[in-house]
């Protein structure tokens, strides 16, 4: 069988471990080929620990590299590549901020610029599966939006001579990750930080329906904490649940659920879910 080839687009350092840690360890542990692309530098985030808070933005970024190598060690993997290089778009902030104006903030990238960057990996990776966010980005973030526009023009353009550099290389499927209310209502009320009460409060989350694909990733459940843990500026870790600087907890879920974009779907389970990526 061919090997197994996978892209992972992600807005900032600690994204990847989040939301797809766990299913970016189990396919490394089985041998497929996991890259990771990450488009910012994370610039904007707020810092946890009282002892770093005296980080300015430009160091935090470069502080943020180093949690991002230990978080895909734990992960195994070892194909990661910033968009553009380190430090070619910065961290847009939140919706509203006025970081979002900054002339070099990955909000604010020219959409083919961006994508052609995307396009010369994924004709050097040549991977059958690209997976970002949704065209909401999950839950709104400019940085996350812009890396679901960015990731879909890739795909889009990367079969297409007449863009960008290299082979051309037709991914066969796009994934976004999703989280189905069920799950999220499942969390409410649960673990050591500050109680959501309702889904409402964490911002996210989509209809069941909506969600095409369950990956159990339960073997990985380990490598995906220890990468959470990595990410010691952005996320702290209680047991079995982690909370952002909102203190918001939520559970570390071991299986992780995505929305099939585009490519043809894969065996059903009984859930009527695809149980993988590949198909």
């Amino acid at each position: 069988m061919a090997e197994r080839r996978i892209l992972f687009v992600h807005a900032h350092p600690d994204d990847e471990s989040i939301g797809t840690g766990a299913t970016m360890a189990k396919y490394a542990a089985e041998g497929a080929h996991v890259s990771l692309v990450t488009c910012t530098l994370g610039e904007e985030g707020e810092v946890i620990p009282p002892e770093l808070r005296h980080l300015s933005a430009d160091a935090l970024g470069e502080h943020r590299v180093g949690e991002l190598a230990r978080a895909c060690k734990a992960l195994g993997v070892d194909d990661h590549r910033f968009l553009g290089g380190a430090g070619r778009w910065r961290d847009s902030g939140m919706m509203g901020a006025p970081s979002n104006d900054d002339p070099a903030s990955f909000w604010r990238a020219d959409l083919d610029e961006a994508a052609a960057e995307l396009v010369r990996v994924v004709r050097e990776v040549r991977p059958q599966v690209i997976v970002t966010y949704d065209d909401n980005g999950y839950y709104g973030h400019p940085d996350h939006i812009q890396a679901h526009r960015v990731a879909w023009r890739a795909f889009v353009k990367s079969p297409d001579p007449d863009f960008g550099q290299g082979e051309p290389w037709a991914p066969a499927r796009f994934y976004a990750t999703a989280m189905p209310l069920s799950v999220l209502a499942g969390g409410v009320g649960t673990g050591p930080f500050e109680l959501p009460t309702s889904v409402e409060e964490y911002g996210f989350g989509v209809p069941d329906d909506q969600v095409t694909t369950r990956v159990d990733a339960t073997s990985a459940l380990e490598a995906k904490t220890e990468a959470l843990r990595a990410h010691r500026t952005q996320v702290i870790v209680d047991g079995t649940h982690f909370a952002l600087s909102n203190d918001v907890g939520q559970p570390i879920h071991p299986v992780e659920y995505y929305t099939r974009l585009a490519g043809d779907p894969g065996p059903l389970a009984e859930d009527g879910r695809e149980t993988g990526l590949f198909g």
